[in-house]
């Protein structure tokens, strides 16, 4: 029986191999369908990663990485071999024996068997390894060209002129192209199309393409600025140096490439060695492209070519003009489209016409407003001498059409900003306030809110565009193109009747006694930068001057002040003067005084005598000394009245300041600076200084461990507050505890901008959850802040007021909060958020973001170092979608 045991080991071998196989030829036509589903998950894998790939190529410029591609290849021909494999699989099966479900080839059909068996299993590895790449493409170098965006695409109107410059640079006698044309009609669209031609993968006959915006006046420093930007110089040094130093460091490094420059609105000859642009030629076949409005700069630049860009012809301007009213407004009545036609010729080709016009009548849906406002459009003359007044006659159309003479009369005091001047918002909105634009409303909150409105109605008619460059800057920057701004101030000046009616200088240079005699009859002046006046042999008279801003590094000559009978606003801010001259305590009309940033060390006891002044501000006076006593509470009129931040050795004398303020029967707007207990105490024992205050900021203050802030704050800054523990809100003299849904007035619902520094044993800041309207958050080293908003107090995520706990939060920055655990205890949509920034926060294992969170259209970076970041844990699809906005920083 001995040979008996190893027969059945071998018999149970091959019952067993068999049984194998049959269970594999069994399972067959299962895996065939399974191979099917692994074939379309992998696809479906293959696809996500190939957008992914192609839009951080496409749109962010980025080089997909080597493990990515070669993912790419081996999936691609995955899908090739399973695609191969199942057509045997059809096969196969039709050769199954008649009326069995049999292979006729048992050994074949067992190959095949296994081969669909391993490609499931690589299939699947391969899908898995797909849905993991949390990178899928780097960063490239600087590239040779930076694409600038174009409103209209395709542009019209300018093939002709964009064909001529681009065979101007190819040809290899032509280094320099002048392109010039009155002003809006096109010259900037048409050199952004050049810039953009460089894109093209096929066109690598330069190095590098350099955009410098010259602008009015010529700032030398600056063009030097960009160029040094774009060469990435490294910063060291270089804003020490001397003109001539930093011209020929970019010398240096120009003359080791082939490289364009493209130099838009100039205005004036440039002195391109002082640049430190190297001379064309020397066979570099670099080149340098320039548009102005003047065909004598053409000839002062030594164009070797000049390019007149020309209006539309009538067809391509009506195409124009149909794209921006809207299809809805054309069709909207048969006999709107022939209006419209006669409409456009009124616009005489000139693009900037076309697109503001057009946007004016979009909204106009019937044949009696067309007619009224093409009778209103045609009433303007048609003959004023030089093209600048043919624009402006045109563009004045668009200030014709504003609902208001206070919505006027705030566009055009815009015009007293200098050329490419980023207005910040909130201090347009006090100057009109000072001028008494917005004086229908008795509070000042009001009069905010209707400057807000405002603005947006100059924004949409066009004459006013928002800065979007830098989200970072907590109020909104506004920009005027240089056309809309130079028709602003021809209608200001009565259509160029009364020249000096509005006198604006900026970077002028000396300004002649001879020249200021002309101001006599300025209801406005303003200037800016390197502008001063030399000394006058007697006080000028300025009877009708209404505002005088003097941001101008200078101070005035001595008795300037003393004629001013009728003035409302003095704004000297970023000036250099020394010394307030006592004579402004004369002027008894003044209601709005501006002394932010200057030098100053003591005011004139003469202010008190300013009974008409409603709007103070003394910002950044760092060289104040001490604020004499019954200034402020001389000044009945008062309304707003702002001083932040001050200098750490200032002895002003908190206390008096908030009582002084405390008998202002009108004040209700305050922004301050607090550095003792005390002062907090005396702020909030006052229903008046915590209804008024909106400004905050809590510094260098001992003692502190629980600070109780009023609903009407609207910036909140707390500086080296050692001992601060909690934050609260209180209402009116009520202390509000934080609820699931609290009273909107109770909330902090003005609350714009919160910013924690060195507040090393803040516990949290539960009181965030009553502001719905936060837009700006950061907190920078707190060594015990474990939560931002303690779970138990997040229950409720909706305000009451039906707003959602950060739904406006733009900006967030978690810096150096070493036992940070969580943000908040639930996951939000974040609509509005724009940048994320966590270093130091080694704890923080979750943001609160989801796969349903919807801010990742509007997200534009998150930036972390690298213990903060590889801390964060993800769900995969969040991770899938912002992979793209994570950027590395140290800390």
């Amino acid at each position: 029986m001995d040979f008996v045991s190893p027969v059945l080991d071998v018999a149970s071998l091959i019952c067993n191999c068999v049984g194998e196989r049959a269970d594999l030829l069994r399972r067959l036509p299962q895996n065939v369908i399974s191979l099917r589903d692994e074939r379309k998950n992998l696809n479906d894998v293959y696809k996500d990663v190939k957008e992914r790939v192609e839009r951080e190529e496409n749109l962010e410029k980025k080089k997909r990485t080597h493990v990515v591609d070669g993912w790419i290849g081996r999936a691609e021909a995955m899908e090739k071999e399973v695609n191969e494999l199942l057509d045997r699989c059809d096969e196969e099966n039709q050769k199954k024996c008649f009326g069995t479900c049999c292979p006729r080839n048992c050994r074949s059909s067992y190959k095949l068997a296994k081969m669909v068996r391993e490609k499931m299993d690589a299939a699947a590895e391969l899908q898995s390894e797909g849905s993991n790449f949390r990178v899928v493409a780097v960063p490239l170098p600087s590239p040779h060209v930076i694409e600038r965006p174009l409103e209209e695409k395709p542009v019209v109107g300018l093939d002709s002129p964009f064909r001529e410059v681009w065979r101007l640079l190819q040809d290899k006698q032509v280094g320099s192209i002048g392109i010039y044309g009155m002003g809006g009609v096109g010259k900037t669209t048409l050199l952004k199309k050049i810039n953009n031609k460089f894109l093209q993968s096929s066109i690598k006959a330069f190095d590098i393409v350099i955009w410098v915006v010259v602008s009015r006046p010529t700032n030398l420093e600056r063009v030097q600025e960009t160029i040094r930007s774009r060469l990435q110089i490294p910063d060291d040094g270089w804003k020490g140096r001397q003109e001539d130093d930093k011209a020929t460091e970019i010398c240096r490094i120009l003359k080791t490439k082939k490289f364009v420059l493209l130099l838009d609105d100039i205005w004036e000859p440039l002195d391109l060695l002082r640049v430190g642009i190297p001379p064309l030629g020397d066979g570099n076949q670099s080149k340098i492209v320039f548009t102005t409005r003047s065909a004598d700069v053409c000839r002062g630049m030594a164009a070797q070519k000049s390019i007149k860009v020309e209006c539309l012809e009538e067809k391509e301007a009506f195409s124009l003009f149909q794209a921006k009213v809207g299809e809805d407004t054309l069709n909207s009545h048969p006999d709107i489209p022939k209006l419209a036609e006669m409409v456009a010729k009124e616009c005489k080709g000139l693009p900037l016409a076309l697109i503001v016009i057009a946007r004016a009548m979009a909204s106009a849906e019937t044949p009696e407003e067309w007619e009224r406002n093409l009778q209103k459009l045609r009433l303007y003359p048609k003959d004023v001498a030089g093209t600048e007044n043919d624009l402006f006659s045109v563009l004045a159309f668009s200030y014709d059409s504003l609902p208001d003479e206070a919505t006027k009369s705030c566009f055009l005091y815009c015009s007293l900003f200098p050329e490419d001047y980023l207005i910040p918002s909130e201090r347009l909105i006090q100057l009109w306030i000072g001028e008494g634009f917005l004086d229908e409303y008795d509070d000042i909150q009001e009069a905010r809110n209707q400057g807000g409105e405002i603005i947006e109605r100059l924004r949409h008619a066009c004459l006013m565009e928002a800065d979007t460059t830098n989200f970072l800057i907590e109020e909104q920057d506004l920009k005027m193109h240089d056309v809309i701004r130079d028709m602003a101030l021809w209608l200001a000046c009565e259509k160029g009747k009364k020249k000096n009616k509005f006198v604006v200088k900026d970077g002028i240079g000396l300004i002649r006694a001879q020249e200021v005699d002309k101001w006599k009859d300025a209801q406005r002046i303003a200037l800016w930068n390197n502008t001063s006046i030399e000394e006058l042999r007697k006080p000028p008279c300025f009877p009708n001057m209404e505002t005088l801003i003097g941001c101008m590094k200078s101070t005035f000559p001595s008795g300037f002040f003393t004629n001013m009978f009728v003035i409302r606003v003095l704004d000297f801010s970023d000036n250099n003067i020394l010394k307030l001259p006592a004579e402004i305590g004369n002027l008894a009309t003044l209601q709005y005084l501006n002394l932010s940033y200057t030098r100053i060390k003591y005011l004139p006891i003469e202010l008190k005598n300013l009974k008409k002044l409603r709007c103070l501000i003394l910002d950044g006076l760092f060289s104040l000394a001490s604020l004499p006593s019954q200034i402020v509470s001389s000044l009945s009129s008062l309304l707003l009245f702002s001083m932040k931040p001050i200098s750490s050795q200032s002895s002003i004398d908190e206390i008096m300041l908030l009582e002084e303020l405390e008998q202002l029967e009108h004040i209700n707007d305050i922004s301050i600076v607090l550095t003792s207990i005390q002062s907090i105490q005396r702020l909030f024992e006052s229903h008046k200084l915590r209804r008024s205050t909106t400004f905050l900021q809590v510094a260098h203050c001992k003692g502190v461990n629980q600070l109780q802030l009023s609903p009407s704050i609207k910036t909140l800054k707390l500086v080296k507050c050692d001992e601060l523990e909690e934050v609260k809100i209180i209402h009116f003299e009520k202390q509000v505890v934080p609820s699931k849904f609290p009273n909107p007035e109770c909330c902090f619902n003005r609350l714009l901008s919160v910013h924690i520094h060195t507040c090393k044993k803040l516990l949290n800041l539960n009181c965030l959850i009553h502001a719905p309207k936060l837009q700006y958050l950061l907190i920078v080293d707190s060594e015990v802040m474990e939560k931002v908003i303690e779970d138990e107090r997040s229950e409720g995520s909706e305000i009451e007021s039906g707003l959602s706990v950060f739904s406006r939060l733009v900006y967030l920055t978690l810096s150096n909060l070493p036992k940070l655990e969580s943000i908040y205890g639930h996951v939000l949509p974040f609509p509005s958020l724009r940048q994320v920034t966590v270093l130091g926060c080694p704890r923080l294992k979750r943001l609160p973001f989801d796969s349903s969170t919807s801010m990742s259209k509007n997200l534009e970076e998150i930036r972390g170092d690298q213990e903060s970041g590889d801390g964060l844990e993800w769900e995969e699809t969040i991770m899938h979608n912002l992979t793209p906005n994570f950027s590395s920083l140290t800390p």
